[in-house]
């Protein structure tokens, strides 16, 4: 029988701001900010492999576009995307 995955214990310094919002999330969701915190770590990944998936997507439109129009919009969202406006 596979054991099952267990949590990992880390040690972070967030800022007074951000930590002020965290609690404050918590008490109104009247849930523990360990709690608030993972859900915003997996809304925060899940962002992360959605950004990269619609990045490859653009790419490979860019790839097999014979449009300059298109192919010169979609260079600029992907460089957009990349290094930022």
């Amino acid at each position: 029988m596979a054991k099952p995955a267990r949590g990992l214990r880390l040690s972070v310094t967030i800022p007074a701001a951000i930590a002020k919002r965290i609690r404050a999330m918590a008490k109104m969701h009247k849930t523990s900010v360990n709690r608030i915190l993972v859900d915003l770590l997996e809304a925060g990944l899940q962002f992360k492999d959605a950004e990269k998936e619609r990045f490859l997507a653009m790419a490979n439109q860019l790839a097999e576009s014979s449009n300059p129009a298109e192919r010169q919009r979609l260079q600029k969202e992907l460089a957009r995307i990349t290094f930022g406006e």
